[in-house]
């Protein structure tokens, strides 16, 4: 098992703290657990991609933004393990367009059935014209959050120089650059 370093420990708490406060702030607005959900910090779910080290974090900071959940512990766990497992599947991504593709597919599996359940408490009519809604409404939330500012963190992270040097360098080239 790979060791993480104090740069990598570091990074995964900056981004867990980042994922937190991107959350917090758009619950401000209603983004975080709204109808239709636009979680600022899912931005940070393409991270993995560039910086193996920020996957931990990604799914650390999406738990303590769970804890303010309206869903209660279940969204810390199922939310917190749809997260982590698509951080760690971002990591195995061939190329940088594919990177918000996991963030999107394991949301959209795992959540809308639990805020479905959560809405009808039986998988009846009402509980699945909640998760037809859900799914529809949380993939927009997750397209907007992942390809279009994920894609512009992809963009912007290389050309910064202290970034630069912690991309592996199989990934400058898989990033477009």
């Amino acid at each position: 098992m790979k060791r993480f370093d104090t740069r990598q420990i570091t990074m995964a708490a900056m981004v867990a703290a980042l994922y937190f406060v991107l959350c917090y702030f758009g619950n401000i607005f209603q983004l975080t657990f709204g109808p239709v959900q636009v979680r600022l910090g899912e931005a940070l779910t393409v991270l993995p991609f560039l910086f193996p080290a920020a996957a931990p974090g990604v799914a650390l900071g999406c738990l303590l933004t769970n804890i303010l959940s309206p869903y209660g512990p279940i969204d810390m766990v199922v939310g917190t393990l749809a997260t982590a497992i698509a951080a760690f599947w971002t990591m195995k991504m061939p190329r940088w367009y594919l990177a918000a593709l996991p963030p999107i597919v394991m949301n959209a599996l795992l959540l809308p059935p639990m805020w479905a359940w959560a809405a009808a408490g039986a998988v009846n009519g009402v509980f699945w014209a909640e998760y037809v809604f859900n799914l529809w409404t949380f993939v927009v939330g997750e397209v907007l959050a992942c390809y279009v500012l994920g894609t512009v963190l992809l963009k912007a992270m290389p050309q910064v120089s202290f970034f630069r040097n912690m991309i592996p360098a199989g990934r400058l080239s898989a990033s477009g650059r």
